[in-house]
Parts: C-alpha cells; sequence; structure tokens
C-alpha cells in the first residue's frame, strides 16, 4: 500500500474492475458524489454534514446513534476502499468526516449559522491536527483506523464548542 501525500488535490480514483458489491461499499465510503470532488473532499464532506445538521438539528441519542451506524459501516466500507485502490487511507474517502463531523454536535446541536460554523471550524481544525490520540488512534488497522481518529477529532470539537457555548453565553 502506499502513503498519501497531502496537497489540495485529490485523486479521485474509483474501482471500475471491481465486484459490483465492493464498488458499492466504495461508494458509501467515499460519500457518494463528494469523493467525486477532486479538491479537499473532506472539507466538502464536514461542510455539508455540519450544513444538516443545522437544518435538521439533531438530539445528543440521535447523534450517538447516528455516528455509532456511521462509524461500523464506515470501518467495513473503508477497508474495501483501501483493498480496492492499493491506498492506505485513501484521500476521496470521507465516511469518517461525516461521522467525525456528527460526533461534533454531541453536546450541543447547531441551534444557528454561527454553532454550525464554529463545529465546522473545530472539527476540521482538530482533524488536521490529530491531537493525542489520534494520531496514535490512525494506525489502527484499515478501516478502524481511518475511522478512529476522526471520532476523536469530533469528541475533541465536541467539548471545546460545549465550552465555548457556555463560556461566552
Amino acid at each position: 500500500m502506499t502513503r498519501k501525500r497531502y496537497s489540495l488535490a485529490v485523486p479521485t480514483a474509483f474501482p471500475r474492475q471491481a465486484p459490483l458489491a465492493h464498488r458499492l461499499q466504495h461508494l458509501i465510503a467515499i460519500g457518494g458524489p463528494i469523493g467525486f470532488i477532486p479538491w479537499v473532499p473532506a472539507t466538502f464532506a464536514s461542510l455539508a454534514t455540519a450544513a444538516l445538521c443545522w437544518l435538521a438539528p439533531p438530539s445528543a441519542s440521535t447523534v450517538l446513534l447516528l455516528t455509532s451506524l456511521v462509524f461500523l459501516v464506515g470501518a467495513w466500507t473503508a477497508s474495501t476502499s483501501e483493498r480496492l485502490l492499493h491506498t492506505q487511507d485513501p484521500r476521496n474517502v470521507v465516511i469518517d468526516e461525516i461521522a467525525g463531523q456528527l460526533l461534533t454536535f454531541l453536546f450541543l446541536a447547531p441551534l444557528n449559522g454561527k454553532i454550525a460554523l464554529a463545529g465546522f471550524v473545530l472539527f476540521r481544525l482538530f482533524d488536521v491536527a490529530k491531537p493525542f490520540p489520534a494520531r496514535s488512534a490512525e494506525r489502527l488497522p484499515a478501516g478502524w483506523g481511518i475511522m478512529t481518529d476522526d471520532l476523536v477529532a469530533g469528541l475533541y470539537a465536541a467539548l471545546v464548542l460545549f465550552l465555548l457555548r457556555h463560556l461566552l453565553g
């Protein structure tokens, strides 16, 4: 497997020769059309998730349920994407950003655009910075590592968002 390189441009690989079930799993892992965006699809996936959470604010129990479901499906489908593309943590796999961005709103549903935007920015900052133990979690095998580091980033973002909201009123 090859290691991913960082740039704004992202290869939008799609395995055309794989069995249909594997191609469908890959399509789920890349977030449908979002994974075909050639520039920073992870940011677009996070933005779309934050916008959906703003338009339909989820309860804490809904966030936990959806995040758990997306995490389990993501671990499975992202593992398939790694195998199909022969690449560790393919950059057009964005299901991990969807799960992490969802978790950002665990303690505080985005009741307005400012909270949604703050949650989006905080999640992206923590996702890029990978504070402990996110970097370690990234080393877990296959889809588990892909998904877990973003959950750590989402949890950090949720805690900071909660504190900011309560400190700033």
